[in-house]
């Protein structure tokens, strides 16, 4: 099963124990990589120069094809990224908003040694136009950089139901810095109801030790208002991971409810494996799926954990909670063998 989301992971090393059994467990103490998990539309940027220069561009939706047309032509005095030799390696790259996932993305050839950079190509998208028209187009440029360390050049976003479907002619527009709305995912992507719980190792009295270790139990209870990407609905279901572990060990999904943008979950998992102290290195993520034949499309998420940047003493970028998902995660950790009632926003990870 494949899914339409980037991950990235590092290794590092640390002293493996004995794996717990159980179909619903993951040994904390056997994490061996750690998962950038699902990457929002600006991962990879490490630049820092300011946005400056136009793009010129067209948009058409071939009614026939049912297919939808982003014609980029050029670019105008973009910035420098490498000061020292005078040059950017340039790109445009195109999102659907609020698909922030690799389904959505298209993007350019990479031209060398310039600020005016001519591309002439089409990136094409098929989809239905009244899907389309629920969705906004981000078009943004970027230094492509060969280890990766791309540099963001600047970007327009288009509320595509506002947009003039009879202009077809290439136009100029400015980039601009990048919007606060989708650096900071503030794109309403539903609401997920759960409860969770820390039992911690031998806090149930029995003999032998029971639990041996320590386990966290999710109730994931249901979602509300879910995005809907097409007419007949929405056929979700709900992974989940402890992360940094991503091995299939940790991964587990509920079944998938379809076309319900409501769907009703009721669905317990279990992680054993789970000494106390990794509940300040360790992290939950909750992602909710639309299931298609081919590949499944993200949703939104939550992060449960301490949201410190950190994990087991390396910087992470899922380490990343809210407020709320910390203060959630927190009320657990205090309250050991209580069940913790939540109900938080999805986001974009």
């Amino acid at each position: 099963e494949s899914d339409t989301a980037s991950e990235i992971s590092f290794q590092f090393s640390r002293h493996k124990k004995t794996p717990s059994t159980g179909s619903h467990s993951s040994d904390m103490a056997s994490v061996s990589s750690v998962s950038g998990s699902v990457l929002s539309v600006y991962s990879g940027d490490f630049g820092s120069v300011d946005a400056q220069g136009t793009v010129e561009f067209a948009l058409d939706y071939d009614e026939k094809n049912r297919e939808f047309q982003v014609h980029v032509s050029q670019c105008k005095d973009l910035a420098v990224v490498d000061e020292k030799k005078g040059r950017s390696d340039p790109y445009v790259k195109t999102y659907l908003l609020p698909d922030k996932a690799r389904m959505g993305k298209r993007k350019t050839s990479v031209k060398k040694r310039t600020v005016n950079p001519i591309y002439n190509e089409v990136l094409r998208y098929k989809i239905e136009k009244m899907v389309l028209l629920i969705q906004k187009l981000n078009l943004s440029v970027w230094h492509n950089d060969p280890l990766g360390r791309n540099s963001f050049l600047g970007e327009i976003e288009i509320d595509l139901a506002s947009w003039d479907w009879s202009n077809r002619k290439l136009n100029w527009y400015p980039l601009k810095p990048r919007s606060l709305s989708a650096v900071n995912g503030v794109d309403h992507r539903g609401v997920m109801s759960l409860s969770i719980k820390y039992v911690p190792p031998g806090s149930l009295g029995e003999w032998p030790k029971n639990p041996p270790s320590g386990e966290v139990h999710i109730w994931v209870k249901d979602v509300k208002d879910l995005l809907q990407l097409r007419p007949s609905g929405v056929d979700s279901f709900v992974k989940c991971y402890v992360l940094p572990d991503t091995s299939k060990k940790s991964y587990q999904k509920t079944r998938v409810i379809k076309r319900d943008t409501n769907p009703v979950f009721n669905h317990t998992i279990v992680y054993d494996g789970f000494h106390t102290e990794d509940l300040k290195d360790a992290c939950v993520e909750l992602t909710v799926w639309n299931h298609e034949k081919l590949t499944n499309h993200f949703l939104g998420g939550i992060r449960l954990g301490l949201g410190t940047g950190l994990s087991y003493g390396i910087s992470v970028d899922w380490m990343d909670s809210t407020q709320e998902e910390v203060a959630f995660w927190q009320e657990m950790m205090l309250a050991a063998n209580e069940w913790i009632e939540g109900l938080l926003p999805l986001r974009s990870l």
